[in-house]
């Protein structure tokens, strides 16, 4: 898959990673973070600017959680219990992002993206638990725009080393520096909101 995910971006560009990001995010298997990070190096590469390999990254993942979103308010999880298997989805793991979204509610929207296999489901889930568009918009866009920038980040900085680092690194480890990184991301935003709104307040 990931010579396919090569082939698209050398082929189509910023489109490419659209389209990938969006397929992968509905259930297709296409290796995502590796995708983002390598877009990252391709910006590093100067093949690629930032803003619109963002852009795309960003759009696409929005794009595929939105589509996952309308069809569990459609079809409920009927989909997903029926022809799961064939993206690799078990009643078992269908059951656990569930009870998750039951704990955890629409946070499971924004850290789901963090871990493979949750973020293929947490928008079928929000939909057919039907939680409101404006509630599912606020976690899912933010936690959309985390992920895309951690990755995209992670790639841009580790240079040529991009893919050796990833090789290395086990899936947990991973996992802990996009959670931490995306952390940072939300707490400085955070501040910076709130120091905006200080500043426009009145006396």
């Amino acid at each position: 898959m990931r010579e396919i995910a090569l082939h698209w971006i050398r082929q189509y560009g910023y489109a490419g990673i659209f389209s990938l990001l969006t397929f992968g995010i509905v259930g297709l298997p296409v290796p995502d973070e590796w995708l983002l990070t390598f877009s990252g190096y391709l910006v590093f590469k100067r093949t690629l600017l930032f803003l619109p390999t963002f852009g795309a990254a960003f759009c696409g993942s929005a794009c595929g959680i939105t589509v996952s979103y309308a069809l569990g308010r459609i079809f409920d999880t009927y989909v997903l219990v029926k022809y799961g298997s064939y993206i690799h989805v078990t009643p078992a793991m269908l059951a656990r992002v569930h009870s998750w979204f039951e704990r955890r509610g629409r946070w499971t929207l924004l850290i789901g993206y963090f871990i493979p296999g949750v973020r293929h489901l947490t928008g079928y889930i929000a939909g057919a638990s039907e939680l409101s568009l404006s509630s599912f918009a606020l976690f899912a866009y933010t936690g959309a725009f985390c992920w895309a920038a951690v990755f995209i980040t992670l790639g841009y900085y580790l240079g040529e080393e991009w893919n050796r680092v990833l090789e290395s690194l086990d899936n947990t480890k991973i996992l802990m520096i996009a959670l931490a990184a995306a952390g940072a991301i939300v707490w400085f935003a955070f501040v910076y909101l709130g120091r905006r709104k200080e500043r426009v307040s009145p006396n």
